[in-house]
Parts: C-alpha cells; structure tokens; sequence
C-alpha cells in the first residue's frame, strides 16, 4: 500500500475513519457521564446545572475566540425568530439536563437509559407530527413496538416510566427546534448557553452570598470536578459534530446506540439497580422497535447508494 504523501488532502477513507472516532468519543463519553454525575450527587441540582452553564460558556467563549468568531456570534441575535428558536432549545436543553441528571442522582439510570433508546423513534415521530416526513411501515410498526414496550412496562412494574419519557421527548424536541434553527452547532450552542448562564451565575452567587453554594467548599472531590463540567459538557458535542461532518447518517444512526448501552451496563453492573423480569419485556419491545427502525434505515441508506450509483452522470459539455 503505498504510503501518504505529506501536505496531500485525506482521503474519504481517513475522514471516515477520522469520523467514526470522534463518533465513539462523543457517544462514550455520554455513556459515561452517569459515573461523573455520581461522584458529585452531593451537590444540589439546581446548582450542578447553574455550574453547567457557567462553566461551559467559558470553555465555548475560549473555542470561539480561538475560531475567530467570539465578535460575529452575538450578531446573529439580530435575528429575532432565531433568537427566540434558540431561547426555546435553550430550556429544552435545560429540562432534559436536569431530568437526566436527577434520575442519576435518584438511582433511576435504568429509566435514563430507557430515554435514550427510545429517542430516535421519538424522532422519527415528532418529524411526522410537525415536519410532515411520512413514514414507511416498518417505521410505523417500530413506534408501536415503542409503545407497547412502556405500556408493558406500566403495567408490570406499575408506574409510567415518567422519566424515560421526559428525556425522549425532551431531547427529540431539543433537536427538532435545532433541526429548524438556520444556524451552526458550535455558535447556535454558545448562543443558548449565553442567554441562560447570566440567570446561572446570578443563582451561583446568591448561593455563595447566603452560604449554601457548595462549591467552593469543604468536599475536594466536588471542588475537582465541578469546575470541568463545562469541558465535560462541550468536549462530546465538538466530537460529535466532527463525527456528523463526516459520517453518513445511518452511521450515526447506529453509534447513538453506544450511550444509552453504556447507561444500561452502569445501572445494573455499577449501581446495582434492579432489572427484573418485569423491565425485561418492556425494553425487549423497545429494543424490537428499534432493531427494525435500523434495519429500516440501513435499508433505505444502501438503496439509495445503488441508486445514485446506477444514475446516468450528466453529458459532457464537449460530447
């Protein structure tokens, strides 16, 4: 094989390659976070997701400053429907933060794992509803197999997987709204991050005026890690748009499956929550529901492969 001449441009195969790790890191690291969210439970709630905000401006300001574009991003508020649209993903990204981590901190990673598995058929449902995509059959069978699986699982463990439902559909309307919002990931984050992290900082601080912050404070654990929440929050998602830039989408289809896996294998392995018989028919539904949605989704990514490639090429100007 011959070797890569220095200064050449990467071939479609080191992009990819280049893409499917960053893809790995990003979902990784995801998976992970319930670990990271555990070691600083002892912080209140409302405060670890007050620190998310501030801290993770930071690190976005850094990155922007860095790319050359701190001074053009607070221009696009201009824009007064955009502005809004992110205001809106802002809170939906906030609603889902805190459920999430709450779930984490109530011994209820099971359920989050649950959320995550089934948000891509919340995706598939919520582009139905309000970007009119139709559906084919074998998406509409997946969905049903989705709800029959929590339908299962109300009954047989009798309550509503409450919080696998949240961070579904939470998450799904998070990136529905972003789907529509006609600006980039890094700027449209920082955008979001910015209007909510002067409310964070305001609340850090009249937690630090009263003595109840918790940071800084008596635990060095929490004193350690909270401060590189805004790294561990910004880190994965830069991955993860590197990954998206490069890899086709049935791809990321199936890498997204890594976080809520690694979420599965903490719950029962690490934290030794229950996953009885019970839990067991409801995820085997949803883990039906989204094997065919897969399967699905490949299938139409490798017709329309063979179709492009069967495509007559445009005649040439000079025939």
């Amino acid at each position: 094989m011959p070797e890569t001449v220095p200064g050449t441009l990467p071939t479609s195969t080191d992009h990819e390659r280049r893409g499917v790790i960053a893809g790995l890191l990003a979902y990784g690291w995801w998976g992970f976070f319930p670990l990271y969210f555990k070691a600083i439970r002892a912080v209140p709630l409302g405060e670890v997701v007050a620190h998310r905000y501030v801290w993770s401006l930071v690190v976005l300001a850094a990155i922007l400053a860095l790319r050359g574009d701190l001074r053009a991003t607070p221009r696009l508020l201009r824009d007064g429907r955009l502005a809004a649209t992110l205001l809106l993903s802002a809170f939906l990204l906030s609603f889902n933060w805190l459920f999430f981590i709450y779930a984490v901190g109530a011994n209820l990673v099971l359920q989050a794992s649950l959320g995550y598995f089934m948000n891509p058929l919340v995706n598939v449902l919520l582009g139905c509803l309000f970007l009119k995509e139709r559906l084919s059959a074998r998406q509409w069978v997946s969905i049903a197999l989705a709800g029959v699986g929590v339908s299962v699982l109300t009954v047989l463990t009798g309550s509503l997987p409450w919080i696998s439902l949240i961070l579904a559909f939470s998450f799904g309307s998070y990136g529905l709204v972003r789907k529509v919002a006609s600006v980039g990931p890094l700027r449209g984050h920082a955008i979001e991050t910015a209007m909510l992290a002067p409310f964070a900082l305001a609340y850090l601080l009249w937690l630090g005026w009263h003595g109840r912050a918790a940071f800084p404070g008596p635990s060095m654990q929490v004193n350690l890690l909270l401060p590189v929440i805004g790294l561990a929050s910004v880190m994965p998602l830069l991955c993860f748009v590197y990954a998206a830039r490069r890899l086709r989408y049935s791809t990321i289809g199936f890498l997204q499956y890594i976080t809520p896996t690694m979420q599965f294998l903490l719950a029962v392995a690490v934290f030794g929550e229950t996953f009885g018989v019970a839990r067991l028919t409801g995820f085997a539904f949803i883990w039906a529901g989204l094997a065919l949605y897969s399967w699905e989704t490949w299938s139409q990514a490798r017709a329309r492969r063979t179709e492009s490639l069967r495509a007559p090429s445009a005649p040439s100007e000079n025939a």
